[in-house]
């Protein structure tokens, strides 16, 4: 009896230390689950001083933060993947380099600096010295040319993150400021062009008038005027082509009229014919079929040959030709003007479209005009999708094609389309 009595209290007090125990491992395992959480969650400490969490309420706890945290990961990574988006989608190179100065991205305009070869990888050098140095917090920008092909230029720009001694990273933007290069010389260009142009009839004007003011011969007087009013006439044409040539850059919701191409020929032939009488040359007018149509601006279209019949015109010997005709495949409509005259040097041939360009500007002195005809052509072509064309031998004349888009409906098909 004493022995299975003392086997009993053995046995209790096996359990009550295995409960024991158990609780405590419990306690353990919901301390650590509640400095889990506090550690998911910056704000909160576990306090020594409150009563240990029962293991269910730590778990239910431990869930729920944890829940918390992955959306607010998911939050997260969809705004860095919106960042890297809108980094990809513009035109500019973004690199953007960590405080130990490696590269924690890159957008794919970027990625062609880097590990690039021929003269990209001058701008991988920069890309590297200056992050370099913004490290240090020493910003900067650098400017580099590149002759290509094709040329052009950049602008790299490096800007420490945060306002800190030891920056914790970097950003480069690489710029391309070719065009915008190009545009600012376009335009100052221009303006010098056009002082020049304006200044010289302009002081012509104020000479003849100052001479005729004293002058008491008529034959004389007859003369000035004369002077004064070509003079006044060339100031005009100089101002109303530029009027029409802003016009065509500025142009928006061209007209969309079936134009006969046989109309807007014969009417621009027409304005130019009694010039190119003056000088004895003969404007050969071939009939196009009344069915070719292009759709279009008609006064634009009428602008364009008018300018192109002028210049041929002008840079043609007296007693020469100049021929006109149009040809369609049933997709184009070819607009050619071919003169006799002098012809263009082959180096000159890629500039002929620019503002005020002269080839020669002694014959251009003796012939007039405001060196804005072919740029005017080459707008209208563009502003109705089609191009112009040049060929061209020294003394041997040149040879302008308009191609324009055809016009709907049936059309003409000659073999002699290009």
């Amino acid at each position: 009896m004493v022995i299975a009595l003392t086997v009993l209290v053995l046995v209790l007090i096996g359990t009550l230390s295995a409960l024991v125990a158990a609780s405590v491992t419990r306690r353990a395992a919901a301390q650590r689950i509640d400095a889990a959480i506090a550690g998911l969650e910056p704000d909160r400490s576990p306090a020594t001083d409150r009563p240990a969490p029962s293991l269910d309420r730590a778990l239910d706890d431990l869930e729920r933060t944890v829940a918390v945290e992955q959306r607010r990961r998911a939050r997260s990574a969809e705004a860095e993947n919106r960042l890297s988006w809108a980094l990809g989608a513009i035109a500019n190179g973004v690199v953007i380099f960590d405080e130990r100065g490696e590269i924690a991205y890159r957008n794919d305009p970027a990625a062609s600096f880097l590990a690039a070869r021929h003269s990209d990888a001058l701008v991988e050098e920069a890309i590297t010295t200056m992050a370099a140095d913004a490290l240090r917090g020493r910003g900067a920008e650098r400017e580099l040319e590149l002759f290509g092909p094709p040329r052009r230029i950049l602008s790299v720009r490096a800007v420490p993150l945060a306002d800190e001694p030891r920056p914790t990273g970097v950003l480069v933007v690489v710029e391309d400021t070719s065009e915008r290069r190009r545009l600012e010389n376009v335009r100052r260009d221009f303006v010098a062009n056009i002082s020049h142009e304006l200044k010289t009839p302009v002081g012509a004007l104020a000479l003849l008038a100052e001479t005729l003011m004293d002058e008491r011969d008529p034959e004389v007087t007859r003369r000035l005027a004369e002077r004064l009013a070509s003079e006044a006439f060339r100031v005009g044409n100089t101002i109303d082509d530029l009027l029409e040539l802003s016009r065509l850059e500025v142009a928006s919701g061209l007209a969309t009229d079936e134009v006969g191409v046989a109309h807007f020929v014969g009417e621009a032939a027409d304005r130019v014919r009694p010039a190119a009488e003056q000088r004895g040359i003969a404007i050969d007018v071939e009939q196009a079929p009344a069915r070719i149509e292009v759709v279009g601006d008609r006064r634009q279209l009428v602008s364009a040959v008018t300018n192109l019949l002028d210049n041929a015109v002008k840079y043609s010997e007296p007693g020469s030709t100049v021929d006109v005709s149009a040809r369609t495949d049933g997709r184009w409509v070819d607009v050619t003007v071919r003169d006799r005259g002098i012809g263009i040097p082959r180096r000159d041939l890629e500039r002929i479209f620019e503002r005020f360009y002269r080839v020669d500007r002694a014959r251009s002195r003796e012939t007039g005009g405001t060196g804005l005809g072919l740029a005017i052509v080459r707008h209208v072509a563009s502003n109705h999708r089609g191009e112009i064309r040049v060929e061209s031998r020294e003394g041997a004349g040149s040879t302008f094609t308009l191609r324009l888009p055809a016009g709907p409906g049936p059309v003409a098909v000659t073999r002699e389309a290009g």
